[in-house]
């Protein structure tokens, strides 16, 4: 299984006007570097749960800390 975007790959990142939702491939800080992740799960207290696409999930992150989100992938 691959991911959904290789290393060295030139991505699109647009902000986001509207709550993410689950699938969303964001952009977002975490322990002050930035990653690409996908969104698995979102709580009732506006927290997201951010993953990869190999079933690893990465832990829980805000609102405040996703910039936002990809819409074009690119070799």
């Amino acid at each position: 299984m691959e991911g959904k975007i290789s290393s060295g790959q030139l991505v699109t990142v647009e902000p986001i006007r509207v709550t993410p939702i689950v699938g969303y491939i964001v952009l977002c800080k975490v322990k002050g570097k930035h990653y690409l992740h996908l969104i698995k799960a979102i709580s009732s207290d506006n927290q997201f749960q951010i993953g990869n696409n190999f079933g690893r999930i990465n832990g829980w992150i805000s609102s405040g800390a996703i910039y936002g989100k990809c819409t074009d992938v690119s070799d």
